[in-house]
């Protein structure tokens, strides 16, 4: 099957600092593919790849199994690669409806904006990834981090994402809002969205993931499938140790 996005052999440095070093890594449609690793171990530079903010050094990338080469995050966004980061690009004291449309705005005759219809498109996209608001006309700032983070979520999948780049989403919340923003990952299976989810809880991508990659100093330690790989060792891994043989 080919992937709906593939890296491969990437290399990527700054300076004389190497970030990646011959990094290969693939997500399918309606997959969940976890990127795990510490601080400084390339994630950060591997997504910013896929998203087009800056081109590998040396490597290959291919969307949709066509070779590709983004000279800005637009070109990404125009293919449907999307990516949430952890300060979401939200707008606190603009309504979530609001915030959704924003720039796209549905209009019927003479310019005028169709709020109805806007309201009943945003609420349609919410609830199909399992995201319930009474009031899409409450200040995005007076919701929940879990909320604010399925939000962002679910606003890239209305405006066409094959595939969402997920940045920590789940760092900074509690235990029932990690919970609700696994769920909308969940979801993302279930319409087809090829999902890169970035996270330093081995537990969280457990929780959720297809498949499991793990960075330490810039190379990949491997990828592992559902049911291969254990916490423990996910966290071993992480640290820059190996896998024990024996189970």
């Amino acid at each position: 099957m080919t992937p709906l996005a593939e890296l491969r052999g990437v290399e990527k440095r700054f300076g004389v600092l190497p970030a990646l070093k011959g990094v290969s890594f693939a997500v399918q449609r309606g997959e969940v593919h976890c990127l795990l690793g510490d601080n400084g171990a390339g994630k950060s530079t591997l997504i910013k790849i896929l998203a087009g903010v800056f081109p590998p050094d040396r490597g290959e990338y291919y969307f949709e199994g066509r070779p590709v080469f983004f000279r800005s995050p637009r070109e990404a966004i125009q293919l449907g690669i999307a990516t949430v980061y952890q300060d979401l690009a939200l707008l606190p004291l603009m309504s979530v409806l609001r915030n959704f449309i924003l720039g796209r705005e549905p209009v019927k005759f003479l310019g005028i904006l169709n709020l109805k219809e806007a309201e009943h498109k945003v609420r349609e996209s919410l609830e199909r990834l399992g995201v319930f608001l009474d009031d899409l006309h409450r200040p995005v700032g007076m919701l929940s981090g879990g909320q604010r983070q399925a939000v962002a979520i679910a606003r890239a999948v209305h405006w066409g994402a094959k595939l969402l780049i997920l940045d920590e989403p789940t760092s900074a919340l509690g235990v029932r809002q990690a919970s609700q923003v696994l769920e909308v990952i969940r979801r993302m299976k279930e319409v087809g969205v090829g999902v890169v989810f970035i996270t330093h809880n081995p537990l969280h991508a457990l929780e959720v993931g297809d498949r499991f990659t793990v960075l330490f100093q810039g190379e990949s330690l491997g990828t592992f499938a559902r049911g291969e790989i254990e916490e423990h060792e996910l966290t071993r891994l992480m640290a820059g140790g190996r896998l024990r043989v024996e189970r």
